[in-house]
């Protein structure tokens, strides 16, 4: 590793956090700007609602498997070539979109550009470990990690503005366009601007050193802990994603206005704990931070069920008050769950990187679609509140069991 890489107090460079916080937004905003205009879609292309919404279900597909070879593949060939074509391959797809005839070549072209979307994402964490040790690198990841709270409030507000703007015909037409030349700017942006950092001790052998690499990891008992901590952990935002709406919507009998105002709640909190983490990583350890990202998520999820419990027709605040201890719990763990995996096997950075992102978004999607059946013949929240709470639990209980009895590694 380069000697770089052993300052725990070297400051990153303001460039190069920009470069990292915008390539990681490219796949959360690609994935959400598209959802103002999918009405559009189906009449345009005269399909059914079900048919359309495989361009958001099958893009989830595609941007999970992503994260499965791009890892990899900048382990063995280097961050940067890698980063560069999945960009080309995300800007080529958006803009071979535009002229799609068929809602099948929207769908086609929609996947093809989750493949490369992925990449700033997976590769940038795997950059952050390359150049920082273990504690900074979470700090970091923090900060970066903000993008994907951010962008995916932003991106469907500017997919509605693109929609109005050009006309229900042309607003699909003009979220491909942007996205294309989003991630052709960034693909310029790298080219010119970034170094290549993976280590230069890293040689390997194409498919064999990946699967060694791949064998390696899943035979690390940390790392597993810190891959299923991160996936089951996460998933409490995912499930609340899929049932939350039905609950605050159908149940309650609130507006969608009224929700996404509430909704301020699980992002200030994920916020919050984002900047505790960039903060006091350093100081605590990621181990350390982790537990106390855990005990707030479960926390609020115990007092979840306690609100749900004693006022079942109470309304909104009962599952937006708590969820601010369950997202800050989320957003001080994540970070430094990502950052533990990535420095279990420095010299397959990417790789982790790439199985955790892969299994937070498996673990996620099945918990949204369980929160979402679970919740759609529910009287009150407390289906939602109890599957919260579960996850929560077998979050913590795999931190104890995997990570919380083994000696903390003086990684750097």
């Amino acid at each position: 590793m380069r000697a770089a890489a052993d300052s725990e107090q070297r400051q990153a460079p303001l460039g190069l956090m920009l470069m990292l916080m915008t390539m990681s937004a490219i796949g959360p905003v690609s994935l959400n700007i598209l959802t103002p205009v999918t009405p559009s879609l189906a009449e345009i292309f005269h399909t059914q609602v079900q048919t359309v919404q495989l361009t958001l279900s099958l893009y989830l597909v595609g941007l999970a498997i992503s994260q499965l070879l791009l890892g990899p593949l900048s382990d063995r060939f280097g961050r940067k070539p890698v980063l560069i074509l999945g960009l080309f391959i995300t800007a080529a797809a958006s803009l071979g979109a535009i002229f799609a005839t068929s809602i099948h070549a929207v769908i086609f072209f929609r996947v093809l550009q989750a493949l490369g979307a992925s990449s700033g994402l997976v590769i940038g964490r795997a950059i952050i470990r390359d150049l920082y040790a273990r504690e900074r690198a979470a700090s970091m990841i923090g900060l970066v990690t903000t993008v994907m709270v951010v962008a995916p409030m932003a991106a469907p507000l500017i997919g509605g503005l693109l929609d109005t703007a050009l006309g229900k015909h042309h607003g699909w037409q003009g979220t491909f366009a942007l996205i294309g030349l989003f991630s052709g700017f960034v693909m310029v942006w790298v080219i010119a601007g970034l170094k290549e950092t993976r280590p230069d001790h890293i040689t390997g052998g194409g498919l064999r050193f990946i699967a060694h690499e791949s064998r390696e990891l899943f035979a690390s008992r940390r790392f597993l802990g810190y891959m299923l901590v991160c996936a089951i952990g996460t998933a409490t935002f995912y499930g609340f994603l899929g049932g939350g709406p039905h609950v605050v919507i159908s149940i309650m009998g609130r507006s969608a206005f009224e929700y996404g105002l509430w909704f301020i709640f699980t992002s200030g909190g994920f916020m919050l704990g984002n900047f505790v983490t960039a903060r006091n990583s350093q100081r605590y350890g990621i181990d350390r931070m982790i537990h106390f990202g855990l005990v707030n998520m479960v926390a609020g999820a115990v007092l979840t069920v306690l609100l749900v419990a004693l006022w079942p027709q109470g309304g909104p605040w009962t599952i937006f008050v708590p969820q601010l201890l369950v997202s800050f719990g989320n957003g001080v763990f994540l970070p430094n769950c990502v950052a533990g995996a990535v420095s279990v096997r420095p010299q397959a950075a990417g790789t982790a990187s790439g199985i955790t992102g892969f299994a937070q978004m498996a673990v996620g999607a099945m918990a949204a679609q369980v929160m979402s059946h679970l919740v759609a013949t529910a009287e009150t929240a407390m289906p939602f509140a109890i599957i919260t709470l579960l996850l929560a639990a077998a979050a913590i209980a795999l931190f104890y069991w995997l990570l919380g009895k083994q000696p903390q590694p003086q990684m750097r």
